[in-house]
C-alpha cells in the first residue's frame, strides 16, 4: 500500500479516525492522501493536524487515485456520487464505510462496475481497537480485500464476511460497544451501590472488563471455561452467576443483537428505497 494515492471523502469522526491510523501505520503517505470535505474548518483542522491534502472538489481529487473511501452520511452519498461520474476510472477501488447501502448500487452509480468493498468499522476505531467486518461486492477481488482489510486493520480487527451478513456484524461489533458500555456503567453503580467511590468504581469495572477481554484473546479459551475457573463452589461468584442467569442477561445479550440486526436490516432496506428515488 505504501505511497499509494488515496482519497477520503468525509472528514467526520469514523473518517479522521481512519485518516489517522492509515497515516500512522504508514500505508501511505500525507502526500499521497487526499480528504474531502464541504466543510472548510474540518479540512483546515484536519490539514494542520496531519499535514494531508484537502479539498472540497471531490471529483479533482480522485483524479489519479486507486483508493477512494467514502465515509459520508447515507442521504448526501447520491449527490456524491453522481459528481464523481465525470471523472471516476474503472479501475479505482471504492471502499464504502456507508451503512446500509450495497455495494452493487454504489457501482451502479458510478457507471463503470467499479469495485466496491463495503466496512462496518465502530466507535472503537477512535483508539485503534475497532471491530470492523470487510466484504467485497461485485467486481473486487480477493487483492481488493486485502487492500481494504490492509487499511481497515490499522483502526482495529478485522474479519472478512459475505455482504449479507453485514447487518450481523451490526449488531455484533457495531452497535456492541453501547452494550458493553452499559455493562461497564452498571458494574459501577453496583460499587458505589456497596460504599465504594464512584472514581474508584469506574477504575475497577473498566479494567476488570479490558482484563477479562484480553485473557480471553490471550489464552484463546472459551470464556465458559475461563467463567468456570472463577468461579469456586459456595463461593462469591457462583452467588452472583446465578443472579444474572435469574435475570436472563445471556438470553437479553442475545436478543440484543438480534434486535439490532434486524433494525439494521430495515434501515438498509429504508435507506436503498431512498437511494433508488433520488437516483
Amino acid at each position: 500500500m505504501a505511497n499509494n494515492k488515496i482519497v477520503l471523502i468525509g472528514g467526520g469522526n469514523m473518517g479522521r479516525s481512519l485518516l489517522r491510523g492509515i497515516l500512522k501505520a504508514g500505508l501511505t503517505s500525507a502526500e499521497d492522501f487526499t480528504v474531502v470535505d464541504v466543510d472548510e474548518g474540518t479540512l483546515g483542522a484536519l490539514r494542520d493536524e496531519y499535514g494531508m491534502r484537502t479539498s472540497t472538489d471531490a471529483a479533482e481529487a480522485i483524479v489519479g487515485a486507486e483508493v477512494v473511501i467514502l465515509a459520508v452520511k447515507p442521504y448526501i452519498l447520491n449527490g456524491v456520487l453522481d459528481g464523481l461520474v465525470p471523472t471516476v476510472e474503472a479501475d479505482q477501488l471504492f471502499i464504502s464505510i456507508v451503512a446500509g447501502v450495497k455495494g452493487a448500487y454504489i457501482s451502479k452509480k458510478l457507471g463503470k462496475n467499479n469495485p466496491v468493498v463495503r466496512c462496518m468499522p465502530n466507535i472503537a476505531a477512535i483508539v485503534d481497537a475497532a471491530a470492523s467486518g470487510v466484504s467485497a461486492c461485485g467486481s473486487a477481488t480477493p487483492e481488493h480485500l486485502d487492500i481494504a482489510e490492509e487499511l481497515l486493520g490499522a483502526v482495529g480487527e478485522v474479519v472478512r464476511v459475505k455482504e449479507n451478513l453485514l447487518d450481523a456484524v451490526t449488531g455484533l461489533s457495531g452497535s456492541g460497544p453501547a452494550y458493553i458500555y452499559m455493562v461497564i456503567e452498571a458494574l459501577c453503580d453496583g460499587g458505589v451501590r456497596m460504599g465504594l467511590t464512584r472514581e474508584v468504581s469506574m477504575k475497577l469495572a473498566i479494567q476488570t472488563v479490558s482484563g477479562a477481554a484480553q485473557v480471553v484473546r490471550e489464552s484463546g479459551e472459551h470464556p465458559a471455561v475461563l467463567k468456570d475457573r472463577v468461579t469456586t463452589p459456595g463461593g462469591t461468584t457462583i452467588a452472583a452467576l446465578n443472579v444474572l442467569e435469574a435475570g436472563g442477561l445471556r438470553g437479553m445479550m442475545i436478543d440484543a443483537v438480534v434486535a439490532a440486526t434486524e433494525r439494521a436490516k430495515a434501515v438498509a432496506e429504508e435507506t436503498s428505497a431512498e437511494a433508488s428515488e433520488d437516483a
